[in-house]
């Protein structure tokens, strides 16, 4: 059985591990190419798809795009009998979904219909959903609009970050190719065609979107900020004399004092919401490191009654 795997984060870590314990060929592992980091662009970095291929002796392949006709023919060159994908990133045309022989299949990190698209695990906690999970859909050329099998479903704790969750459902991902790997090399897992009720599209998340809303209910603003944890990051401004400066808060949970809007209630950094309150957990100060909410208080930076307005 002869396998592609196409993936680049860590999310997709788990899977690669899964199938290489399933005894299958992985022919090549398809996966971003290496970019310059480091203040001078002097440092070559390889996403964590790439390092994991190389500590297993896989080939990699780093096309830019699979548009291309030359990559096209490299790809199906491989002759492969199928490709499972996970947060690979590049779009699939036509003829690379043709090319393997039992065909393409990607691992998505929600309860589809809800939630196509590009970020589906921030989606789902920025819009409060319970529960989320992980399927095998078999992919065609509509947006993550392709038949699933082997869905895990898991509960969303309300204090979780979209980095904790991510980890979460990427085991998830593993179990369940693990789980129907015989299966689905078989041709015997049974697809079920998406329903075309509850379909919810969970586009990138911008920088844009990272300012917090104090006018809004505090389960939202505690939604909101977790959704965005660690990255971009929600963010407010708070004064320190006459500029406005920068603070990302990236943990909080929901806590009970009122206020106006926006402002800072104790030195337990409690914030006032519309409807409540929240507790700054985790924040960062424009090129600081992560501390809590407490020791921001303790810095003097903003006492309590110092009100949060929008970032500069």
């Amino acid at each position: 059985m002869k396998v592609i795997f196409m993936g680049a984060p860590a999310f997709a870590v788990p899977t690669l591990m899964a199938l290489a314990r399933t005894g299958a060929e992985l022919s090549a592992v398809y996966t971003k190419a290496p970019k310059r980091a480091g203040r001078r662009g002097l440092e070559i970095t390889k996403c964590p798809v790439h390092l994991t291929a190389e500590s297993l002796g896989l080939r990699v392949e780093t096309p830019s795009t699979l548009r291309d006709p030359q990559a096209q023919r490299v790809f199906s060159d491989y002759r492969a009998d199928v490709a499972i994908v996970a947060a690979y990133g590049l779009l699939l045309p036509a003829e690379v979904l043709a090319a393997p022989r039992l065909g393409c299949f990607n691992l998505h990190a929600s309860l589809l219909p809800r939630w196509r698209g590009a970020a589906p695990v921030q989606r789902a906690i920025m819009a409060g959903d319970s529960e989320t999970g992980v399927a095998i859909m078999k992919m065609e050329i509509g947006l993550d609009t392709g038949p699933i099998a082997g869905e895990l479903r898991t509960p969303i704790d309300p204090r979780e970050t979209s980095e904790q969750l991510t980890a979460r459902i990427a085991e998830l991902a593993a179990k369940t190719i693990g789980d129907n790997w015989n299966a689905l090399i078989g041709g015997e897992l049974e697809f079920a065609p998406q329903s075309t009720q509850g379909v919810e599209y969970a586009a990138k998340v911008s920088k844009a979107e990272a300012p917090i809303d104090w006018s809004a209910s505090a389960v939202r603003v505690r939604n909101h900020i977790l959704g965005l944890s660690p990255f971009p990051g929600a963010v407010a401004g708070f004064r320190v004399g006459a500029a406005v400066e920068r603070l990302k808060i990236l943990r909080a949970e929901i806590a009970e004092p009122r206020g106006r809007p926006g402002e800072i209630l104790d030195d337990r950094m409690t914030i006032a919401c519309a409807e409540g309150s929240i507790r700054a957990l985790l924040v960062q100060r424009a090129g600081r490191n992560v501390i809590s909410g407490a020791e921001f208080m303790r810095s003097g930076a903003a006492p309590p009654g110092a009100m949060l307005i929008a970032p500069p």
